[in-house]
């Protein structure tokens, strides 16, 4: 501030320093105040010094803390005081006090303008400094084409067209459907040919700016780029003023590393190696000096390199030198470095091939997880948790339970998550897993999440193979003196459901493993009681005849709790009393807990929840959050991990992510596993460690197996010739293409086949593969749209649209408006039943590819069949039913003539691919079939079908 001759406004200044306690500066500042109110009433009589003395003052006590709430019009009504005094006050003070939305502004419009179009290049920089500060949308729109004009006038100097760079800048972020910047890119490509290195930066601030929302515009200035890069580097007239401890302007480098990520890459061959000249230069002109200024400045630039580099995709020789330099930074004593290192190493990760080599930095970056620094350990354990693979897993998994005993508490819970997911995603074996998961709750039971225990009961329950060793290791933690609660919980679980596999080896009879289990109920708390209870009452059941000592002493626990003040607890016990009574029949009532469904991993979700970038935004973020919505991406690249790329099967072959159980309508596949999303080949048995794929994608999701590219034929978008069966299941035409694009196969035949099974493809053109992948359990249906672009362009304008009929109801998730270059997008769809109908649903889907729009509407096969469950009755369940439906709508009959007859076994194949169970010997005469199944909608719930076929002369369906 400018305070000479402000005799007043020193005084007060002084005064408020010389307080001795809040209260008298309070009551110093509401003087002040009253005094400026009571002369701001009478502003006739204030001169201009007066005036800029009191707008001076009404700052500073804004500047305290104080609230302004009068006198906003004096200091607006100086900016068009025509002396530079008052008006630098009126500029300050608004820019200050003032937001995009107080109604003042608008007074100060006209001025501001006039400022701005005017010769006077002070009042020029005042002015574009408030618009820059203030960026209100009404700014925008009045004074965006003067800030434009004055960023490109050659009569301005460099200081003007600087702000004015940085002013047009922050209206453009603020308000970017305002500001008008359509042909810009031939004015930009100008503007880097600026020798004016303030100039220079400022405008590739505000190319940042504009390449982010829009690279496709600014290709010309992607050799400008690399020019001034060039430039820089080899430090060719760059004034002393812009060098910073011997480096040439590192702003103005950084900036324009991190325009060049915006565009997808470097085509000319001439550019693109001089911008690898460059890069190499910087990667090895930097090292750690003492001078932390220097050091800041040099690596700020060598990471912007390295997000370069990446970006690019170079040469695997140039990733080596960059994870060798990285591996020396994290190996210093200076913690920014060490961080700095850590956090671009975890990001290198992104970039295939590079694993092995940061693996060879595995014992550093363990000695980092012990460094004093949290930030530090954090980043190094960020780092092993995405370097983890088949081949390191064990060693890191074992460093982190390890390091688990002596972590800070504020860690202990990221770290438990991320080891037990690495345990789940990369186990050798599913007793190892079992092993970690114990270990992990023993020794950080508080920081283990119910969804890791359940986890492991979900592993231990879908692997019969897996259950007695888990039975054994959970009798062995039960042995210590003192376990955690959770360790009580899993194990009394799976000693109540598999101790029983056990019971001929010493210390397994069934009263023994009560007697364990019950040692540990005084220490836990009534959450944990029901599972003991249910524990009990498995034991019991898995104990018959049953021990007279055993069941009373079970019993007693049963009476006990029946009077328990909690309703969970005391129903458990008056239901597990009120059966044990019912002595052998209590095997069928209690059985063992069948398979779980197949579903996404919890802990995967929940990791990604927690999730936190610290970095600062960057083009490979933003390219991350244009692509990020509930579809999956899966680009076409080696599988993550250093896992060896297997042969695909097409171009665009979709990833089989492995399941449990072996789809017995396939048996092509059951030699098929794909742990880690990498294809395998292997012996028929179905392997051990098939469930460890649930981590990979939602409900076990498989790509169709049928995703090779058809030889193309020449096919139209309209049903072709009589309407057969399948046909009149769909009422919804096949739409138009809206294009010159042609598909490939025959569309009508995809769909009729998609009806009969659960995954292939439902469309393919030169552009796009649809594929389709579905899982259908009683009314409600799973299917996941697989969307590839078989291109090395990006496909734009992505929409999906669903037209569902009225009895289903459907819901797609979010598809990306953006498929990048030969990458796959899964999109879940979720299906629900609500009544009986022939109906189909239509996928409406429109993509842009270059200058083609393509349009397509496509019957999807969430068709009748689709929610039918086979069901086996006996002939005293059949015969009944059928007599008892006398006729239509019930029971309807039907005479086919004309077709050529299909074999018996053929007609009970047919049966059973429409989801029917034949039941063999229920009709005397061998000619017939009978047939029955449960169709489910939401009204109806579980309806039982019967179906009764005479061949060759009639057939007759309910």
């Amino acid at each position: 501030m400018a305070l000479s001759g402000m005799r007043g406004l020193s005084v007060f200044i002084s005064d408020v320093r010389n307080c001795q306690n809040k209260e008298q500066e309070r009551l110093r500042v509401d003087k002040e105040l009253g005094n400026v109110r009571t002369r701001f009433k009478n502003e006739k009589g204030l001169s201009p010094y007066e005036k800029k003395k009191y707008v001076w003052k009404m700052l500073y006590i804004y500047m305290l803390g104080y609230d302004v709430d009068f006198g906003h019009m004096e200091a607006v009504s100086l900016i068009s005081a025509p002396k530079y005094p008052e008006k630098q006050v009126g500029y300050i003070v608004t820019a200050c006090l003032l937001n995009e939305n107080h109604d003042f502004l608008r007074l100060a419009i006209n001025t501001v303008r006039n400022d701005i179009i005017g010769r006077n290049e002070t009042f020029q920089c005042l002015a574009l400094t408030l618009v820059g500060n203030i960026g209100g949308r009404e700014f925008a729109e009045s004074l965006a084409a003067d800030v434009q004009k004055l960023l490109i006038s050659s009569s301005c100097r460099p200081l003007v067209r600087k702000k004015a760079a940085l002013c047009l800048l922050r209206l453009y972020r603020k308000n970017p459907d305002v500001v008008n910047v359509d042909g810009w890119a031939d004015r930009m490509a100008q503007l880097l040919d600026e020798r004016d290195l303030g100039v220079l930066t400022s405008s590739m601030s505000l190319l940042v700016a504009l390449v982010s929302n829009n690279h496709e515009a600014y290709w010309s200035c992607l050799p400008k780029c690399v020019k001034t890069l060039e430039r820089l580097a080899r430090n060719q007239d760059i004034p002393q003023e812009y060098t910073y401890y011997g480096i040439p302007s590192p702003w103005l480098q950084v900036k324009t590393m991190r325009a060049l990520q915006y565009f997808p890459t470097v085509e000319d061959p001439n550019t693109r190696r001089s911008l690898f000249e460059v890069l190499q230069r910087i990667l090895m002109g930097t090292d750690v000096v003492k001078n932390v200024n220097k050091n800041n400045a040099s690596h700020a630039v060598l990471f912007e390199a390295l997000a370069l580099v990446m970006h690019l995709d170079a040469e695997k020789e140039m990733m080596s030198q960059c994870v060798a330099l990285l591996g020396k930074f994290i190996a210093v004593r200076e913690p920014n470095i060490r961080y700095l290192g850590l956090e671009n190493m975890t990001r290198m990760l992104m970039v295939t091939d590079v694993q092995d080599i940061i693996k060879r930095h595995q014992a550093q970056i363990i000695t980092s997880l012990k460094d004093p620094d949290i930030s530090i350990r954090r980043r190094a354990l960020d780092l092993l948790y995405g370097m983890c693979d088949v081949s390191n897993a064990k060693d890191i998994v074992e460093e982190l339970l390890q390091y688990l005993s002596s972590a800070d508490f504020a860690m202990r819970e990221e770290l438990s998550l991320k080891a037990a997911i690495l345990a789940e995603k990369f186990a050798p074996d599913l007793s190892w897993y079992v092993d970690v998961i114990l270990q992990l709750i023993d020794k950080a039971g508080d920081f283990v999440s119910d969804d890791i225990w359940f986890r492991v009961v979900q592993f231990v329950t879908n692997n019969e193979d897996l259950q007695s060793y888990a039975a054994a290791k959970a009798r062995e933690y039960l042995n210590k003196p003192a376990i955690h609660e959770t360790m009580v919980k899993v194990s009394a679980y799976i000693l109540g459901e598999y101790g029983h596999l056990l019971a001929r080896r010493p210390g397994y009879s069934p009263k023994e493993l009560f007697t364990i289990i019950h040692e540990k109920h005084p220490t836990v708390s009534t959450s944990t009681i029901p599972i003991l209870l249910s524990s009990y009452a498995k034991i019991l059941m898995h104990t018959q005849p049953p021990e007279p000592e055993l069941q009373n002493q079970i019993w007693t626990i049963f009476n006990k709790y029946e009077s328990c003040i909690d309703v969970e607890i005391q129903q458990r016990a008056a239901e597990y009393f009120a059966l044990s009574r019912k002595g052998a029949s209590l095997m069928d009532i209690l059985a063992e807990m069948p398979k779980f469904p197949e579903r996404q991993s919890a802990l995967i979700r929940k990791a990604e929840d927690a999730e936190v970038d610290t970095a600062e935004q960057s083009a490979i973020k933003l390219r991350a959050q244009q692509q990020m919505s509930t579809a999956l991406v899966v680009t076409d690249q080696r599988p993550p991990n250093g896992m060896p790329a297997q042969p695909s099967i097409g171009p665009l072959s979709l990833v089989k992510v492995p399941s449990e159980t072996v789809d017995s309508q396939n048996p092509g596949d059951q030699g098929l596993t794909h742990p880690n999303g990498v294809v395998y080949k292997e012996d028929p048995q179905p392997p051990s460690q098939d469930i460890i794929g649930d981590l990979l994608g939602t409900l076990s999701i498989e790509g169709p197996p049928g995703a090779v590219a058809q030889s193309p034929q020449s096919a139209t978008y309209e049903a072709e010739g009589a309407p057969s069966a399948a046909d009149a299941a769909a009422l919804v035409p096949v739409g138009e293409e809206s294009g010159s694009v042609q598909p490939i196969g025959n569309i009508n035949e995809r769909f009729y086949a998609l009806c009969l099974k659960d995954s292939g493809v439902l469309y393919e053109d030169p552009n796009i593969q649809i594929g389709i992948k579905a899982e259908w359990r009683a009314h409600q249906g799973r299917l996941v749209l697989f969307l590839g672009n078989k291109n090395t362009a990006s496909l734009g304008s992505v929409q999906a649209l669903i037209l569902p009929p009225t009895h289903l109801k459907m819901e797609l998730s979010l598809v990306p408006e953006t498929i990048p270059p030969r990458a796959q997008v899964q999109c879940p769809l979720e299906v629900m039943n609500l009544r009986p109908s022939r109906d189909v649903a239509v996928l409406d889907f429109s993509y842009k590819f270059g200058p083609t729009m393509v349009n397509v509407k496509l019957r999807l096969p969430a068709v009748l069949n689709k929610f039918l469950q086979p069901i086996t009755v006996s002939p005293e369940e059949f015969f009944p039913q059928w007599r008892s439906l006398s006729g239509p709508p019930l029971k309807l009959q039907e005479v086919v003539r004309g077709v050529r007859p299909l074999p018996l076994p053929e007609m009970a194949n047919l049966f059973n691919t429409y989801r029917l169970t034949v039941c063999p010997g229920l009709d005397p005469n061998p000619n017939n079939l009978v047939a029955s199944t449960t169709f489910y909608s939401e009204t109806t719930r579980a309806m039982l079908c019967l179906v009764s076929s005479q061949l060759f002369i009639e057939s007759s369906t309910l």
